[in-house]
């Protein structure tokens, strides 16, 4: 069985929820000597009009790190991968902060998109976590 999506949905989850800069830069390394190539988005703020942003941050960073052609299609399958994982957390999030990373990594055709996030207010927060697949030729 090809454990390649499971691989690559592994790697964005431990992206989306690397604390720092640094932890991001060395598990990209990391992830780079298994061929998986792997970005991350900061997001804080206000959760409905957050789904815009994160994607549009997604896509920029998708490209910024190498993962996707700038071509429609592989845009798209971020895009739509992103607001996969999002739609997941956001039956929470509606009407409150949110706050985390959005982990991005991509190995052959398989590309997964994982959000990790605090969903509150002040300091009374739930953890949420998204996880989407998506395969590009």
């Amino acid at each position: 069985m090809d454990s390649g999506s499971r691989e690559v949905a592994k790697a964005a989850l431990s992206m989306a929820m690397t604390s720092t800069r640094e932890d991001e830069k060395k598990l990209k390394e990391e992830l780079r000597s298994r061929e998986i190539r792997a970005a991350a988005v900061d997001y804080g703020g206000e959760a409905v009009p957050a789904m815009k942003i994160i994607v549009e941050r997604a896509v920029v960073a998708a490209k910024r790190e190498f993962l996707i052609k700038d071509c429609h299609a592989e845009e798209g399958a971020i895009a739509g991968a992103t607001r996969e994982a999002l739609s997941q957390i956001f039956t929470k999030a509606i009407g409150l902060n949110i706050g985390g990373k959005v982990g991005i990594a991509r190995k052959g055709d398989h590309v997964s998109v994982a959000v990790f996030f605090s969903i509150g207010l002040i300091h009374l927060d739930e953890v949420a976590v998204g996880l989407s697949h998506r395969a590009i030729a």
